[in-house]
Order: C-alpha cells, then sequence, then structure tokens
C-alpha cells in the first residue's frame, strides 16, 4: 500500500534543536533510529553545526526542516552591520520572543534584516547537501506576522511550502495568542498552495514530555480526527556539559527516553497513526 492510499492518519514526529550541540544531535539520530523521531529540523548558528550536519547527511531516511532563528544564545550568521535591528548593542541577537516581539510591534525589526539572515540559514543547510521539506522557528517567531510573510516568502523562493502550524491548549494570554496567529497564518496560507499538519501537539509540552506526557498527547492528537499530525520535541543524551550554556531547564534525557521507550511506540501503532514526514502531507490541490 503507497502512503497515498493509506488512510491512517499521518504522525510527524520532529525532533527540534538539531545540532544544539553534538550530543542533541547524536540523540535526535538514535530516536529516529530505535524510537519513533521522524524528522527533525536544523539550527544553523551553534558551534556544533558543522560536525552535526556532516552527522545527519548519512541518515537517508529522517525529514528535515531550517529551525530558523532569530532569537537566542548564539550569534547570528550575518554581521551587525548587515542586521542592525535584530541585534543587541554587543552585536548579539535577543535572547527571547519576550524581547524580540515587543520590538518587531514597535516597529524596530526590519523584515529586509530577518530576510537576509534567514536566507543565509537556509543556505547554510542546504550547502551542507541535505535536502530540506519544511520550514519552523526558533521560539515559534513565524508565527508573528512580520516573521511569517518573510518566512513564507524565501519559502516561495526555495519552492519549500510546508511549514508548522503551532497551536496551544493552554487558555492563558500565550495560549489564546498562539491560537489566534495560527488561524491568520492559515487564512493567508490557504491560496498559496502551502501546507501543515492539521493538529499539533509539544508547544504546552515543551522541555518536558516524558513518556506519560508523550501518551497523553498522542491520545488527544488521535481523538481530534485529524488526517495530519505533528508532534514536537526535544530530544538530546544525557551527560551534555556542552548544554550548560542554554538555560532553559529542558529535560533533554527525559524527552530521548520517551521517544525511544517500547509504551510509546505501542501506542503509536494501537493508534493506528502512519509514521511519516513533512514530505508525506498532501499537496494542496
Amino acid at each position: 500500500m503507497s502512503a497515498v492510499d493509506d488512510a491512517r492518519p499521518l504522525l510527524i514526529v520532529n525532533a527540534d534543536d538539531f545540532a544544539l550541540t553534538e550530543r542533541v544531535s547524536q540523540g535526535i539520530i538514535d530516536a529516529h533510529r530505535r524510537g519513533i523521531v521522524t524528522s527533525t529540523s536544523v539550527l544553523t548558528l551553534t558551534p556544533a553545526f558543522e560536525r552535526s550536519v556532516a552527522m545527519l547527511r548519512d541518515v537517508g531516511t529522517i525529514g528535515i526542516g531550517v529551525h530558523l532563528a532569530a532569537v537566542g544564545e548564539d550569534p547570528p550568521l550575518l554581521t551587525a552591520r548587515e542586521i542592525p535591528s535584530l541585534v543587541d548593542g554587543d552585536g548579539r541577537l535577543w535572547n527571547s520572543w519576550k524581547v524580540f516581539l515587543p520590538r518587531a510591534a514597535a516597529g524596530r525589526i526590519d523584515p529586509d534584516d530577518l530576510r537576509r539572515e534567514f536566507a543565509a540559514q537556509i543556505e547554510a543547510v542546504t550547502a551542507a547537501g541535505l535536502t530540506v521539506d519544511h520550514f519552523d522557528t526558533h521560539q515559534n517567531l513565524h508565527l508573528w506576522p512580520m516573521v511569517h510573510d518573510v518566512v513564507v516568502e524565501l519559502g516561495e523562493s526555495v519552492g519549500v511550502r510546508r511549514i508548522r502550524m503551532t497551536r496551544s491548549r493552554q487558555w492563558g494570554p500565550v495560549g489564546l495568542t498562539v491560537r489566534a496567529l495560527a488561524r491568520r497564518s492559515e487564512r493567508r496560507l490557504s491560496t498559496r498552495g502551502w501546507t501543515w499538519p492539521a493538529d499539533y501537539t509539544g508547544l504546552d509540552e515543551a522541555g518536558a514530555f516524558g513518556a506519560g506526557e508523550m501518551v497523553q498527547a498522542l491520545g488527544r492528537l488521535a481523538a481530534s480526527g485529524a488526517s495530519t499530525t505533528e508532534l514536537a520535541s526535544h530530544p538530546g543524551l544525557p551527560d551534555d556539559p556542552a548544554r550548560d550554556r542554554y538555560r532553559w531547564g529542558y529535560q533533554w534525557a527525559s524527552e530521548y527516553e520517551a521517544l525511544c521507550s517500547g509504551s510509546v511506540r505501542a501506542i503509536v501503532d494501537e493508534l493506528g497513526f502512519r509514521p511519516g514526514t513533512y514530505a508525506d502531507l498532501p499537496v494542496p490541490a
């Protein structure tokens, strides 16, 4: 039976932050080979990028996206002179969406700067010999309208029209805003030949996605009745001193163990999912 004829709901299990550190990259590859990870998205700004993409070139069965970054602890690919509105006085990216988004709302982020930096990040991945099937962003900045429009423009210029549609079940200000922005994105992309998973989980659980939480999340995806779904995760092998510079409080090793656990693999089969990648999403008519 071909993937096109398979009526089971598609499940994309994407591991974010490939190349964050070598141990994160190794954990993602291992969770693909031993567990349920089917896809990953690559950070280009990190010290481990070159060594990590060399590992990824040997894995021909995993989907690959670009994890576009305009915030974070690592320096941008371009210089402060080239992207002045994206950096602080020391030439470093703003650390968090909590700084970036108020600046964007105030018109202090130049979309041309963002376009140049994101284009350089996409080029870094493709120049490494990797085939890109989707885009997502560090800290989900692509939900913001200006960032969204830049990502869409760049995607169309390189022939990639698959994107993460981040969602939240929370009812606080962040969850409500995420849902409103996702609906806006869907409306704007519905006539432009783009596609995305119809349901998503992983934002609310980010950094604390143990096996129990993962089983529950998979149950919710199955119960939604969506024909295409994504579970986003952040795995990494334990004992990784290189991660000390990222003070996120994430439980990388616990997520790695969950993705490789027998109980999680069994529930994927029990719920009738068809594991796949963004390349398996149906092309809009």
